[in-house]
């Protein structure tokens, strides 16, 4: 069974088929790359995926678990997380505030024994502050741990998303664009990232991406788009040299 497996996903919008008829699966441990060029459908295959939009047919399984009834915010503790295309962050806290927020739906106490602060829930608030720092150092984020998130530059805030995301302990994570903005030294620093994230922490990782040196770089497979409809799916130098994808391309 594979991690993540998609099936005859579509979604139309007033009349349109922004995704048709969309199969793939991800096994576990992969890199797995979309691409496209603008408006193929790509957001909108991950709005479905992490349930912002509800797929007009077809079904999505998380590890077996069937994802098309379930609320958009149950996915975090099955394991899903995702980043977007223009960060949503909380830009008035901290860096480190926005991180521990990646851990609410890691944490387990109700109400009544936060009110009183019980020694159960200041022993998950110490476990949750050490996963955050464990993301802090994997992020190289140390210098901005109390930094106000509006005063950083972009390439910085780009990572706190990423940061965030990750600090929710995700089996599967979905990146929009996650080199979108970032200069040349911030994209390598970014390749590094993805690939450790799947060689050091174990997450599967989909990632939509324009950077085709980046999805070449760290991708085991792409899947190429347009509009809404797959055009080939493989290496990303199979895929690359597919007549169909040249021709999206380059029309």
């Amino acid at each position: 069974m594979s991690l993540l497996d998609v099936e005859n996903l579509s979604i139309s919008f007033g009349g349109i088929k922004a995704v048709d008829g969309v199969s793939f699966n991800v096994e576990a441990g992969e890199i797995f790359s979309i691409i496209g060029p603008n408006g193929a459908g790509k957001t909108t295959l991950f709005n479905l995926i992490s349930r912002i939009y509800p797929s007009s047919s077809g079904r999505i399984a998380l590890d077996g678990v069937e994802l098309n009834k379930l609320s958009a915010g149950r996915l975090a503790s099955l394991g899903l997380a995702r980043t977007f295309q223009n960060i949503e962050l909380f830009e008035h806290s901290t860096v480190l505030v926005n991180l521990l927020v990646g851990r609410h739906c890691r944490s387990r106490a109700s109400w009544w024994r936060e009110m009183l602060f019980l020694p159960s829930v200041e022993r998950a608030g110490i476990e949750h502050r050490t996963e955050v720092e464990k993301v802090i150092d994997f992020l190289d984020l140390a210098l901005h741990r109390d930094a106000v998130v509006a005063m950083l530059p972009y390439g910085a805030r780009k990572i706190v998303e990423l940061g965030r995301a990750l600090s929710s302990q995700p089996r599967l994570l979905l990146l929009d664009e996650p080199s979108s903005g970032l200069n040349p030294e911030e994209t390598e620093d970014m390749a590094f990232w993805i690939s450790d994230l799947r060689d050091e922490m174990g997450v599967t990782v989909i990632m939509i991406e324009h950077d085709m040196n980046l999805v070449n770089r760290v991708s085991d497979r792409v899947l190429a788009l347009d509009q809404g409809r797959v055009l080939t799916m493989g290496t990303p130098q199979d895929v690359q040299a597919h007549p169909d994808v040249v021709r999206a391309y380059l029309g």
